[in-house]
């Protein structure tokens, strides 16, 4: 069996935010029962240095968004990095998703060697082939900032376990 590049980006995106969704309900829960304000979690951060949950959501968000997007050869959606509740978090995710979902296959697969250029504020550019990208950019950035969300939430007192992680988003037929 060969896998697409849609095969390997677009259901991984859509279960990554899936999964995204579920950790935030996790934590919502957790505030309630421990009668925190849901603030706190959003503000919560590992490292003086890194993002807060909230911005952590904000980057998944954008780089499943403009993945897909790249991969596609089509523009992405601009999505101000306004949210500041669990709510609007959770309907940002699910604009992305939303997104990710409208990229034809047809438009990624078989673009395999299509040249996606990044230009960086501040950074050289990179320049990458359509299946380098998801390999080696779009995936393991994705999963950085999906990650660091989860162990945000856990180091605040969140009760979340790898299934969450792993199971919480269901496999998406291609």
């Amino acid at each position: 069996m060969t896998l697409s590049l849609y095969d390997i980006s677009v259901p991984s995106l859509l279960r990554g935010l899936d999964t995204l969704s579920h950790l935030l309900d996790k934590g919502q829960a957790h505030a309630q029962e421990q009668g925190i304000e849901v603030e706190q979690l959003l503000g919560g951060r590992l490292a003086p240095d890194m993002y807060t949950l909230t911005r952590q959501v904000q980057a998944a968000s954008d780089a499943a968004k403009f993945g897909a997007a790249r991969l596609g050869g089509i523009a992405p959606p601009s999505f101000p990095d306004t949210e500041t509740t669990l709510d609007e978090l959770r309907a940002r995710i699910a604009r992305t998703q939303e997104f990710v979902r409208s990229v034809p296959r047809e438009s990624i697969d078989g673009q395999e060697q299509r040249e996606i250029v990044i230009r960086p504020p501040n950074a050289p550019e990179l320049k990458f082939v359509a299946a380098d990208y998801i390999r080696f950019f779009v995936l393991p950035n994705f999963y950085f900032h999906l990650t660091t969300a989860y162990g945000i939430l856990r180091h605040q007192g969140v009760a979340l376990r790898k299934p969450d992680f792993l199971a919480a988003g269901s496999i998406r037929p291609a």
